[in-house]
């Protein structure tokens, strides 16, 4: 259940729905160069709520119950941080948000992403939704660590995930498949965020790695 990756080959995006979650979007702004160091459930009607920019009027991202993506440690004591991870999780929600509601076009993963890789990450959520899956399963995302650019307007972040219960399922057949035998359940995620004007902090860049995390 891959994630987009930086380097994205067609050949990649081929194999996508066999490897369940690794390389989530991918390609890179320039904004990033001043940077250092589901099923058919019923929705929740839970969201999770920013702290950044709260003028700002985010989309409301919903999951389902049978697909539990978690988010464990995402805390940081200064408020400034707390919002890149507010924006960094919506950002990833989104993601499957759209394969699970069968939509490339997601308005809440354009409200998220820069200009530059929401190409990359609709061909992502295609690599799901052309072949008719979904996701489905429990999706941890845990050990994030985030450096902000001196400037105040990038950033970068890096977490792990365990794909270990994650699962696609088939829409019309209902055919039920995980990542294959042998395959490294975890993917190390090193992401690149841009503040924009209004505020929002945006993926400029994603790069999954897999094998790279362990618990």
């Amino acid at each position: 259940m891959a994630r987009r990756a930086l380097t994205t080959t067609a050949a990649a995006f081929a194999t996508a729905a066999a490897l369940l979650l690794t390389a989530c979007g991918g390609g890179d702004d320039s904004a990033s160069d001043d940077i250092k160091g589901a099923g058919n459930g019923s929705p929740s009607p839970a969201a999770s709520k920013s702290s950044a920019a709260p003028g700002v009027k985010r989309p409301v991202i919903k999951l389902p119950s049978s697909f539990q993506l978690t988010f464990e440690n995402w805390t940081s004591s200064d408020p400034g941080g707390q919002a890149v991870l507010d924006d960094a999780k919506e950002e990833v929600r989104a993601g499957y948000a759209a394969i699970i509601a069968n939509d490339p076009d997601s308005e809440a993963v354009t409200f998220y992403d820069t200009k530059g890789i929401r190409g990359l990450t609709k061909e992502w959520i295609k690599s799901y939704t052309d072949k008719d899956l979904t996701v489905i399963g429990k999706l941890p995302a845990f050990d994030p660590k985030l450096v902000m650019a001196e400037n105040g307007r990038g950033a970068s972040l890096t977490y792990c995930t365990d794909e270990t219960d994650a699962k696609t399922r088939n829409r019309k057949t209902s055919k039920v498949e995980g990542n294959p035998a042998g395959t490294n359940p975890y993917v190390r995620y090193s992401v690149s965020l841009a503040k924009s004007e209004q505020g929002v902090w945006q993926n400029s860049s994603v790069r999954g790695e897999r094998g790279k995390c362990s618990r």
